[in-house]
C-alpha cells in the first residue's frame, strides 16, 4: 500500500538541525511541516539522566551503529561511528559539551570558499540568540534562547587539580571558552538544564510538538526524495512496513547528517555519476561532491591510574548506580546528572599555530569496555582531539545493496601533517599530567603507558589506539567550487526546492564539537527559508 501525504516543507531527520527547523517553520500556523526521523521518541530514561550517556551512546535502538571501513593508516582498524538513530538525533547521545567554534573557523569558510555570510560576525548573533546561558551574563552570552547552557560546576578535586595543571604548564586557563578568552583549559559548557540534558528536541521540538501543523512520524526510514523537471517534490519512505510518498508544496530540507545525507542525495540519483552508475541508480544530476571531502575530528585517550580514591571512582558500583540513579529521579542531583567531561581546554599544540588545534576532555575515573560494557576504574582520563586535519575521507553507497550502511572511508592519518599532530597532542597532554597539581593523585600512565616515548614509539602506538570523537562533517559542503554540494543557503547545487542542513554542509571542520554549530546553521537556514532579515552582525573581539 502507498498512501500520499501533503505538506508545504518536509524535514528528513529530527536531529540537531531538524528540530531547529520545525520549531522554526511551524510558527507559522499555515504553515504545514512534516517531520521524519528514522528512529524511535526519545523516552529512553538514560538520554535524559546525564551521566547515562555511556549507556545510550552504545545502545542500538538508538543508534545508526556504523563502522567505517577498515582504515588503512591505523593498522586496518574499523572504527566504531555512533550516530543517534532517535528524536533529537546525536544531540540525544552525545556528552553534552557545548562548543561554538573559533573566529578564524568562520571566517575562514568566508575568506576560502567564497562563503562571505558565514564570517563570524554573522554567525555570533545567533549563537547568542539560540542559547539560554545559566552561568554569567556578558555580551558573548545570551539568556533567552531555547537551549538550555551551563558550565559544569561537580565538585572534585581532579578538576580542580586539571585546571590548576594548565596554569603550572603555560597551557593557560580560560573563564569561558565560548566568550573573551577561547584558549586555555576550563570548566567546560553544557547542554543541561535542571539536572537533565537538553537535547535538541527537548529545547526546540518538544515546544513545538502540540501545533496542529507539526506532524512528526517516528521510526520512518526515507528511501529517496522525489525529483521531477529538476525540482524537488517529495519523499518516498517507509513505516509500519507501508511505503509512502509524501509531497512538499514548497522545500525538502535533508538534515539527516553527514552520513546519511550524502547517503540519501546519491539514492536520489544525486552525485558522482560513476558511482551511481556502479550502483545502477539512475542519474538526476551530476554532482560530484556528494559524499566526499568527509571530515571528522580523531582522538586519543590516556588514562592515568588515582593514587586517592575518590566519589566519581565509585559510580560504577551497583550500590552507588542505585544511591546516584534514585537521588537523580527524586532530586535532579548528585553525580547522576553530571556529565562527567566536566574540564576540558583548547590549546596549540606548538608555536605559530594560528589558534587552538587540539581539545581536552577531562574526565575524573577511567573506563575500559569490555564485550560492550563499561567497568569503571579507579583513575582519570584525557582525551585530546585533533581540531583541524587535513586528512579527507568519502561516503560511498554499497554496491551490492544500496539500502545497506553506506561505505564510511575517513581515511585517518592520511596526511603526514595528522600524525605529526598528533604525536604533539599526547606530548601535550603528559606535559599537562605531569604537573604538580597532579601529584597527589597521578598513579601509572594505563593508557597508552609509559612504553611509548620517542615519536615513532608514539606514532605506531597511535595507529592502534586512534579512535573517532564523533564529528563527522562536510559530506555535502557549502560553496561554489566544483567541489560543493550546496550554495550560501544550503540549496543543493542544480536542483530547485532542496536544501542539505546539518554538518555535512560545513565546508570545513571547526575546531568544536559540532552540536551548537550545527543548531546557530539551523536557525540560520530557517531565516534564509522564510525570507527574514539576518540578525545583525556583532563584531567582539577576543582577548587574545
Amino acid at each position: 500500500m502507498n498512501k500520499k501525504l501533503e505538506f508545504d516543507f518536509i524535514i528528513l531527520g529530527a536531529g540537531s538541525a531538524g528540530c531547529v527547523l520545525a520549531n522554526e517553520l511551524s510558527a507559522d500556523s499555515s504553515c504545514r511541516v512534516l517531520l521524519l526521523e528514522a528512529g524511535p521518541l526519545d523516552k529512553n530514561l538514560f538520554i535524559h539522566m546525564p551521566a547515562g550517556v555511556y549507556r545510550v551512546f552504545r545502545e542500538r535502538s538508538l543508534n545508526w551503529n556504523y563502522f567505517s571501513a577498515n582504515e588503512n593508516a591505523l593498522h586496518g582498524r574499523s572504527i566504531f561511528t555512533p550516530r543517534g538513530r532517535v528524536v533529537g538525533g546525536s544531540s540525544s547521545i552525545n556528552s553534552m559539551v557545548y562548543m561554538r567554534g573559533h573566529r578564524f573557523d568562520y571566517d575562514g569558510w568566508a575568506e576560502d570558499f567564497d562563503l562571505p555570510e558565514w564570517r563570524f560576525d554573522k554567525c555570533l548573533p545567533y549563537f547568542i540568540q539560540g542559547e539560554n546561558y545559566k552561568s554569567a551574563r556578558n555580551p558573548w552570552r545570551g539568556n533567552a534562547g531555547r537551549l538550555a547552557v551551563k558550565q559544569a560546576c561537580s565538585s572534585d578535586p581532579l578538576f580542580d587539580a586539571f585546571l590548576e595543571a594548565g596554569t603550572q604548564s603555560g597551557q593557560g586557563r580560560s573563564d569561558d571558552l565560548n566568550g573573551v578568552n577561547p584558549e586555555g583549559l576550563a570548566r567546560l559548557d553544557c547542554t543541561i538544564l535542571d539536572g537533565k540534558r537538553c537535547s535538541s528536541a527537548t529545547a526546540h521540538l518538544r515546544p513545538a510538538l502540540g501545533r496542529a501543523n507539526l506532524t512528526l512520524i517516528t521510526m520512518a526510514e526515507s528511501r529517496n526524495i522525489i525529483l521531477n523537471n529538476g525540482k524537488a517534490q517529495g519523499v518516498v519512505f517507509t513505516h509500519s512496513g507501508e511505503t509512502i510518498t509524501a509531497f512538499a508544496g514548497q522545500e525538502v530540507l535533508l538534515c539527516a547528517g553527514s552520513i546519511n545525507s550524502p547517503a540519501l542525495l546519491m539514492k536520489s540519483g544525486i552525485g558522482p555519476a560513476a558511482h551511481l552508475k556502479d550502483c545502477d541508480i539512475p542519474l538526476r544530476l551530476h554532482l560530484p561532491g556528494v559524499g566526499k571531502n568527509l571530515q571528522d575530528h580523531a582522538k586519543i585517550r590516556l588514562q592515568f591510574a588515582s593514587k586517592k580514591r575518590l566519589p566519581f571512582h565509585d559510580i560504577g558500583r551497583v550500590s552507588s548506580k542505585l544511591k546516584h540513579g534514585l537521588a537523580w529521579l527524586l532530586t535532579r542531583r548528585g553525580m547522576a546528572a553530571s556529565n562527567i567531561w566536566e574540564a576540558g581546554g583548547l590549546i596549540r599544540s606548538r608555536p605559530g599555530v594560528s589558534h587552538a588545534n587540539l581539545q581536552y576532555h577531562f574526565g575524573p575515573l577511567g573506563f575500559t569496555v569490555l564485550d560492550g560494557k563499561i567497568n569503571v576504574e579507579q583513575a582519570f582520563s584525557l582525551n585530546v582531539d585533533q581540531m583541524r586535519p587535513k586528512s579527507t575521507g568519502s561516503v560511498r553507497l554499497d554496491r551490492a545493496d544500496i539500502h545497506r550502511s553506506p561505505i564510511i572511508a575517513f581515511r585517518y592519518m592520511h596526511h603526514p601533517h595528522d600524525l605529526i599532530e598528533m604525536v604533539d597532542a599526547v606530548k601535550k597532554a603528559r606535559e599537562l599530567v605531569f604537573q604538580s597539581a597532579f601529584d597527589g593523585f597521578r598513579g601509572a600512565e594505563m593508557k597508552p603507558g609509559d612504553q611509548f616515548q620517542t615519536d615513532q614509539e608514539i606514532t605506531d602506538m597511535l595507529r592502534g589506539s586512534i579512535e573517532t570523537a564523533y564529528h563527522p562533517s562536510c559530506t555535502c559542503p557549502m560553496g561554489g567550487d566544483d567541489r560543493a554540494v550546496t550554495d550560501s543557503q544550503f540549496q543543493v547545487h542544480g536542483i530547485r526546492g532542496l536544501r542539505v542542513i546539518d554538518a555535512s554542509a560545513m565546508p570545513r571542520i571547526v575546531s568544536a564539537n559540532l552540536n551548537a554549530p550545527v543548531q546557530m546553521m539551523a536557525a540560520r537556514a530557517a531565516d534564509f527559508i522564510l525570507k527574514r532579515k539576518p540578525l545583525e552582525p556583532l563584531d567582539l573581539q577576543y582577548s587574545v
